[in-house]
C-alpha cells in the first residue's frame, strides 16, 4: 500500500509547476511525511502516558496539529470535506504553519530534542506545491499511512531510501545523495562497531551509513532500555552542508526508527582540525564524502595539509576526529592511492604512519550510478603505524550501472575473506581477487598504493607502431582483393 501511495504522490507533484525533479519529490514529500510522523509520535505519547496515570504535554499547539488542519475527520473517522484546500491552504501552510514551526528551534530546549528538529527543519526548507489543491490531494495519500507499529516503519524506512536511491537518476547531482546500500552494509559489518560506541559520519548525505549501523547495532541481540537509550541518544552524530540532504538524512534516521537524531546542518570542513579536543573525537567514523570538491583558499587554512581536493579535507578531518583506538570504513576516490601531488604524498603518509590501514577495497566502476569515477574504501585504526595492507579487488562478473546495481552478494566474499585476513593466519585471504602488501615494499618517497592485483593476468603488451601499420596496409591489401573480385562480378 505504502508504495503505491508514494508514486501517488509523485504523480500529483509530477504535475505541480513548483516540482521539477526527483528531488523535488522527496523533499516536498518528506516535509508532509514528517508532520504525519510527528502527529502519530505524539499519540503514541498521548497513549502511554495515559496508560501509566500521567498527562501528555503535546509539541504541536492544537491548531497546528495534523488533525485540525491536514486532516480533520467526521464522527464517522472520514475526512472532512470542508478541510483546507486550494488558496486557503496555501496561505495556511505558507503564511502561519511554517513559521509557526520554524520557532520551535529557538525555543527548543536543546539540539538533541525533537522540538528542536521541527524548528531546524522547517526554517530549512519550503513549501514548493504551488497549487493548493495538489497539496490537499498529497496531505491526503500521506494521512493513509501510518507510523504506529514497527512493521509500518520499516516498510516506510525501506520505501523512502529508495525514493531516495531513485535521485542517483534525477540530475542536479542526485547521486551524492546515495550510496548503494550493499556497500554500506558491507562496510558496518567490517567496521563492525558495537553498543556504546559513537559512530559519526561528517558528509552525512541522506545518512544511509547512520540507519545501517543502528540497524545493525539492534539487530544482533534483545536490548535493555538503558542499551536502547544509548542508541537513541548517545551513538549517531552527523553533519552535512546542504539544506536538502540534511533534511532527508533527518527524515531518513526518524524513519529508521532514531526519534531525534543528532545531525547538524554545519559546513564540517569549516571547522579548524587545531580546535578538536578529546571530547569531540569519535569511536566511529562511516562516511563516503564528495567527489571532486573544490574548497577556498579560506577552508584550506582549516587543514595542515594544505589543499582543494574536498575528499582529501574530509579525510584529514576523519583521521583528526577519531579517537585513538578508533575505526573507520571512508570511500575515496581511487586515484588518492596514487595522485603524485605534494599534498596527496604527504596525506597518505599522514594516513600510514598515524593509522593501520589495513584493508583497501578496490571497487568497479558504475557502482555510484552516474558519478563517473572509481573508488574505493579505505579501512583504517587509528594509534598504530600500518605494516601491512590487505587489498581486495571487487570483480562482479559484470557491468554495474542504474539497471544492474551493485548487490549484497556481489561483497559476501570480501566480507569473508576480510575476516580471514584480519586473523593471524598469513595468506589465507589471498584470492584471484585479494593480496597483501607489506608496507616495506611501496617506495617510501611516494607512498603509493596503487591497487596492483599480482594474481591478474596480464594484459596483451601494447604494440610498437610499426606493427600496427603492418596490419593495417593487410587489412587494406585483404580488403582490395575483395573489392576486385566483386568488380568481376558486376
Amino acid at each position: 500500500m505504502f508504495e503505491q501511495t508514494f508514486k501517488n504522490i509523485d504523480d500529483i507533484l509530477h504535475k505541480d509547476a513548483g516540482c521539477g525533479s526527483e528531488l523535488d519529490y522527496v523533499e516536498q514529500t518528506s516535509w508532509v511525511l514528517f508532520l504525519k510522523y510527528l502527529d502519530d509520535l505524539e499519540r503514541d505519547r498521548a497513549t502511554s502516558a495515559e496508560l501509566t496515570g500521567k498527562t501528555y504535554k503535546p509539541i504541536i499547539d492544537q491548531k497546528y496539529q495534523w488533525s485540525v488542519w491536514a486532516a480533520p475527520k467526521l464522527a464517522n473517522g472520514k475526512l472532512d470535506h470542508n478541510a483546507l484546500t486550494g488558496d486557503d491552504l496555501l496561505d495556511f501552510v505558507n503564511g502561519k504553519l511554517f513559521p509557526y514551526l520554524k520557532k520551535f528551534k529557538l525555543s527548543a530546549e536543546n539540539a538533541n530534542t525533537i522540538e528542536y528538529k521541527v524548528g531546524e527543519i522547517f526554517s530549512e526548507l519550503k513549501n514548493r506545491i504551488q497549487s493548493g489543491y495538489n497539496l490537499r490531494e498529497v496531505i491526503n495519500r500521506i494521512d493513509e499511512l501510518s507510523f504506529r507499529t514497527h512493521a509500518e516503519k520499516y516498510e516506510m524506512s525501506h520505501l523512502y531510501e529508495d525514493k531516495i536511491k531513485n535521485m542517483g537518476n534525477a540530475g542536479r547531482n542526485g547521486g551524492e545523495y546515495y550510496t548503494p546500500r550493499p556497500l554500506i552494509s558491507a562496510i558496518v559489518k567490517v567496521v563492525a562497531p558495537k553498543i556504546g560506541d559513537k559512530i559519526y559520519d561528517g558528509a552525512v548525505g541522506s545518512a544511509g551509513f547512520l540507519c545501517e549501523a543502528f540497524d545493525y547495532l539492534k539487530s544482533g541481540k534483545e536490548l535493555s532500555s538503558k542499551e536502547w537509550e544509548i542508541l537513541q541518544k548517545r551513538t549517531f552524530y552527523g553533519k552535512e552542508k546542504k539544506s536538502l540532504a540534511y533534511i532527508i538524512g533527518i527524515m531518513n534516521m526518524i524513519l529508521h526508527g532514531v526519534e531525534a537524531p543528532n545531525i547538524i546542518h554545519t559546513n564540517t570542513l569549516a571547522e579548524n582540525l587545531a580546535d578538536i579536543q578529546e571530547k569531540d573525537r569519535y569511536d566511529i567514523v562511516l562516511a563516503n564524502p564528495p567527489f571532486g570538491g573544490k574548497e577556498r583558499a579560506e577552508v584550506q587554512q582549516n587543514f595542515p595539509i594544505k589543499t582543494g581536493e574536498t575528499a582529501s579535507l574530509f579525510l584529514q578531518h576523519f583521521i583528526k576526529i577519531l579517537k585513538a583506538g578508533g575505526k573507520a570504513g571512508v570511500v575515496i576516490k581511487n586515484t588518492f592511492l596514487s595522485n603524485t601531488d605534494n599534498a596527496s604524498i604527504a596525506l597518505r603518509k599522514e594516513l600510514l604512519q598515524n593509522c593501520n590501514l589495513h584493508t583497501v577495497l578496490d571497487l568497479p566502476g558504475g557502482t555510484f550510478t552516474g558519478a563517473g569515477v572509481k573508488t574505493v574504501v579505505l579501512f583504517f585504526e587509528k594509534g598504530k603505524p600500518t605494516q601491512k595492507v590487505w587489498f581486495y579487488q571487487l570483480n562482479p562478473g559484470r557491468n554495474l550501472g542504474k539497471t544492474n546495481p551493485l548487490n549484497e552478494k556481489d561483497l559476501t566474499e570480501f566480507v569473508e575473506l576480510q575476516k580471514l585476513a584480519m586473523s593471524e593466519a598469513e595468506g589465507t585471504a589471498d584470492s584471484e581477487n585479494s593480496w597483501t602488501v607489506n608496507i616495506k615494499d611501496i617506495d617510501q618517497s611516494t607512498f603509493d598504493l596503487s591497487v596492483k592485483n599480482p594474481f591478474k593476468k596480464e594484459e596483451a603488451a601494447i604494440r610498437t607502431p610499426k606493427e600496427i601499420l603492418e596490419e593495417i596496409k593487410a587489412l587494406d591489401d585483404e580488403s582490395a582483393e575483395i573489392l576486385d573480385s566483386i568488380k568481376h562480378l558486376i
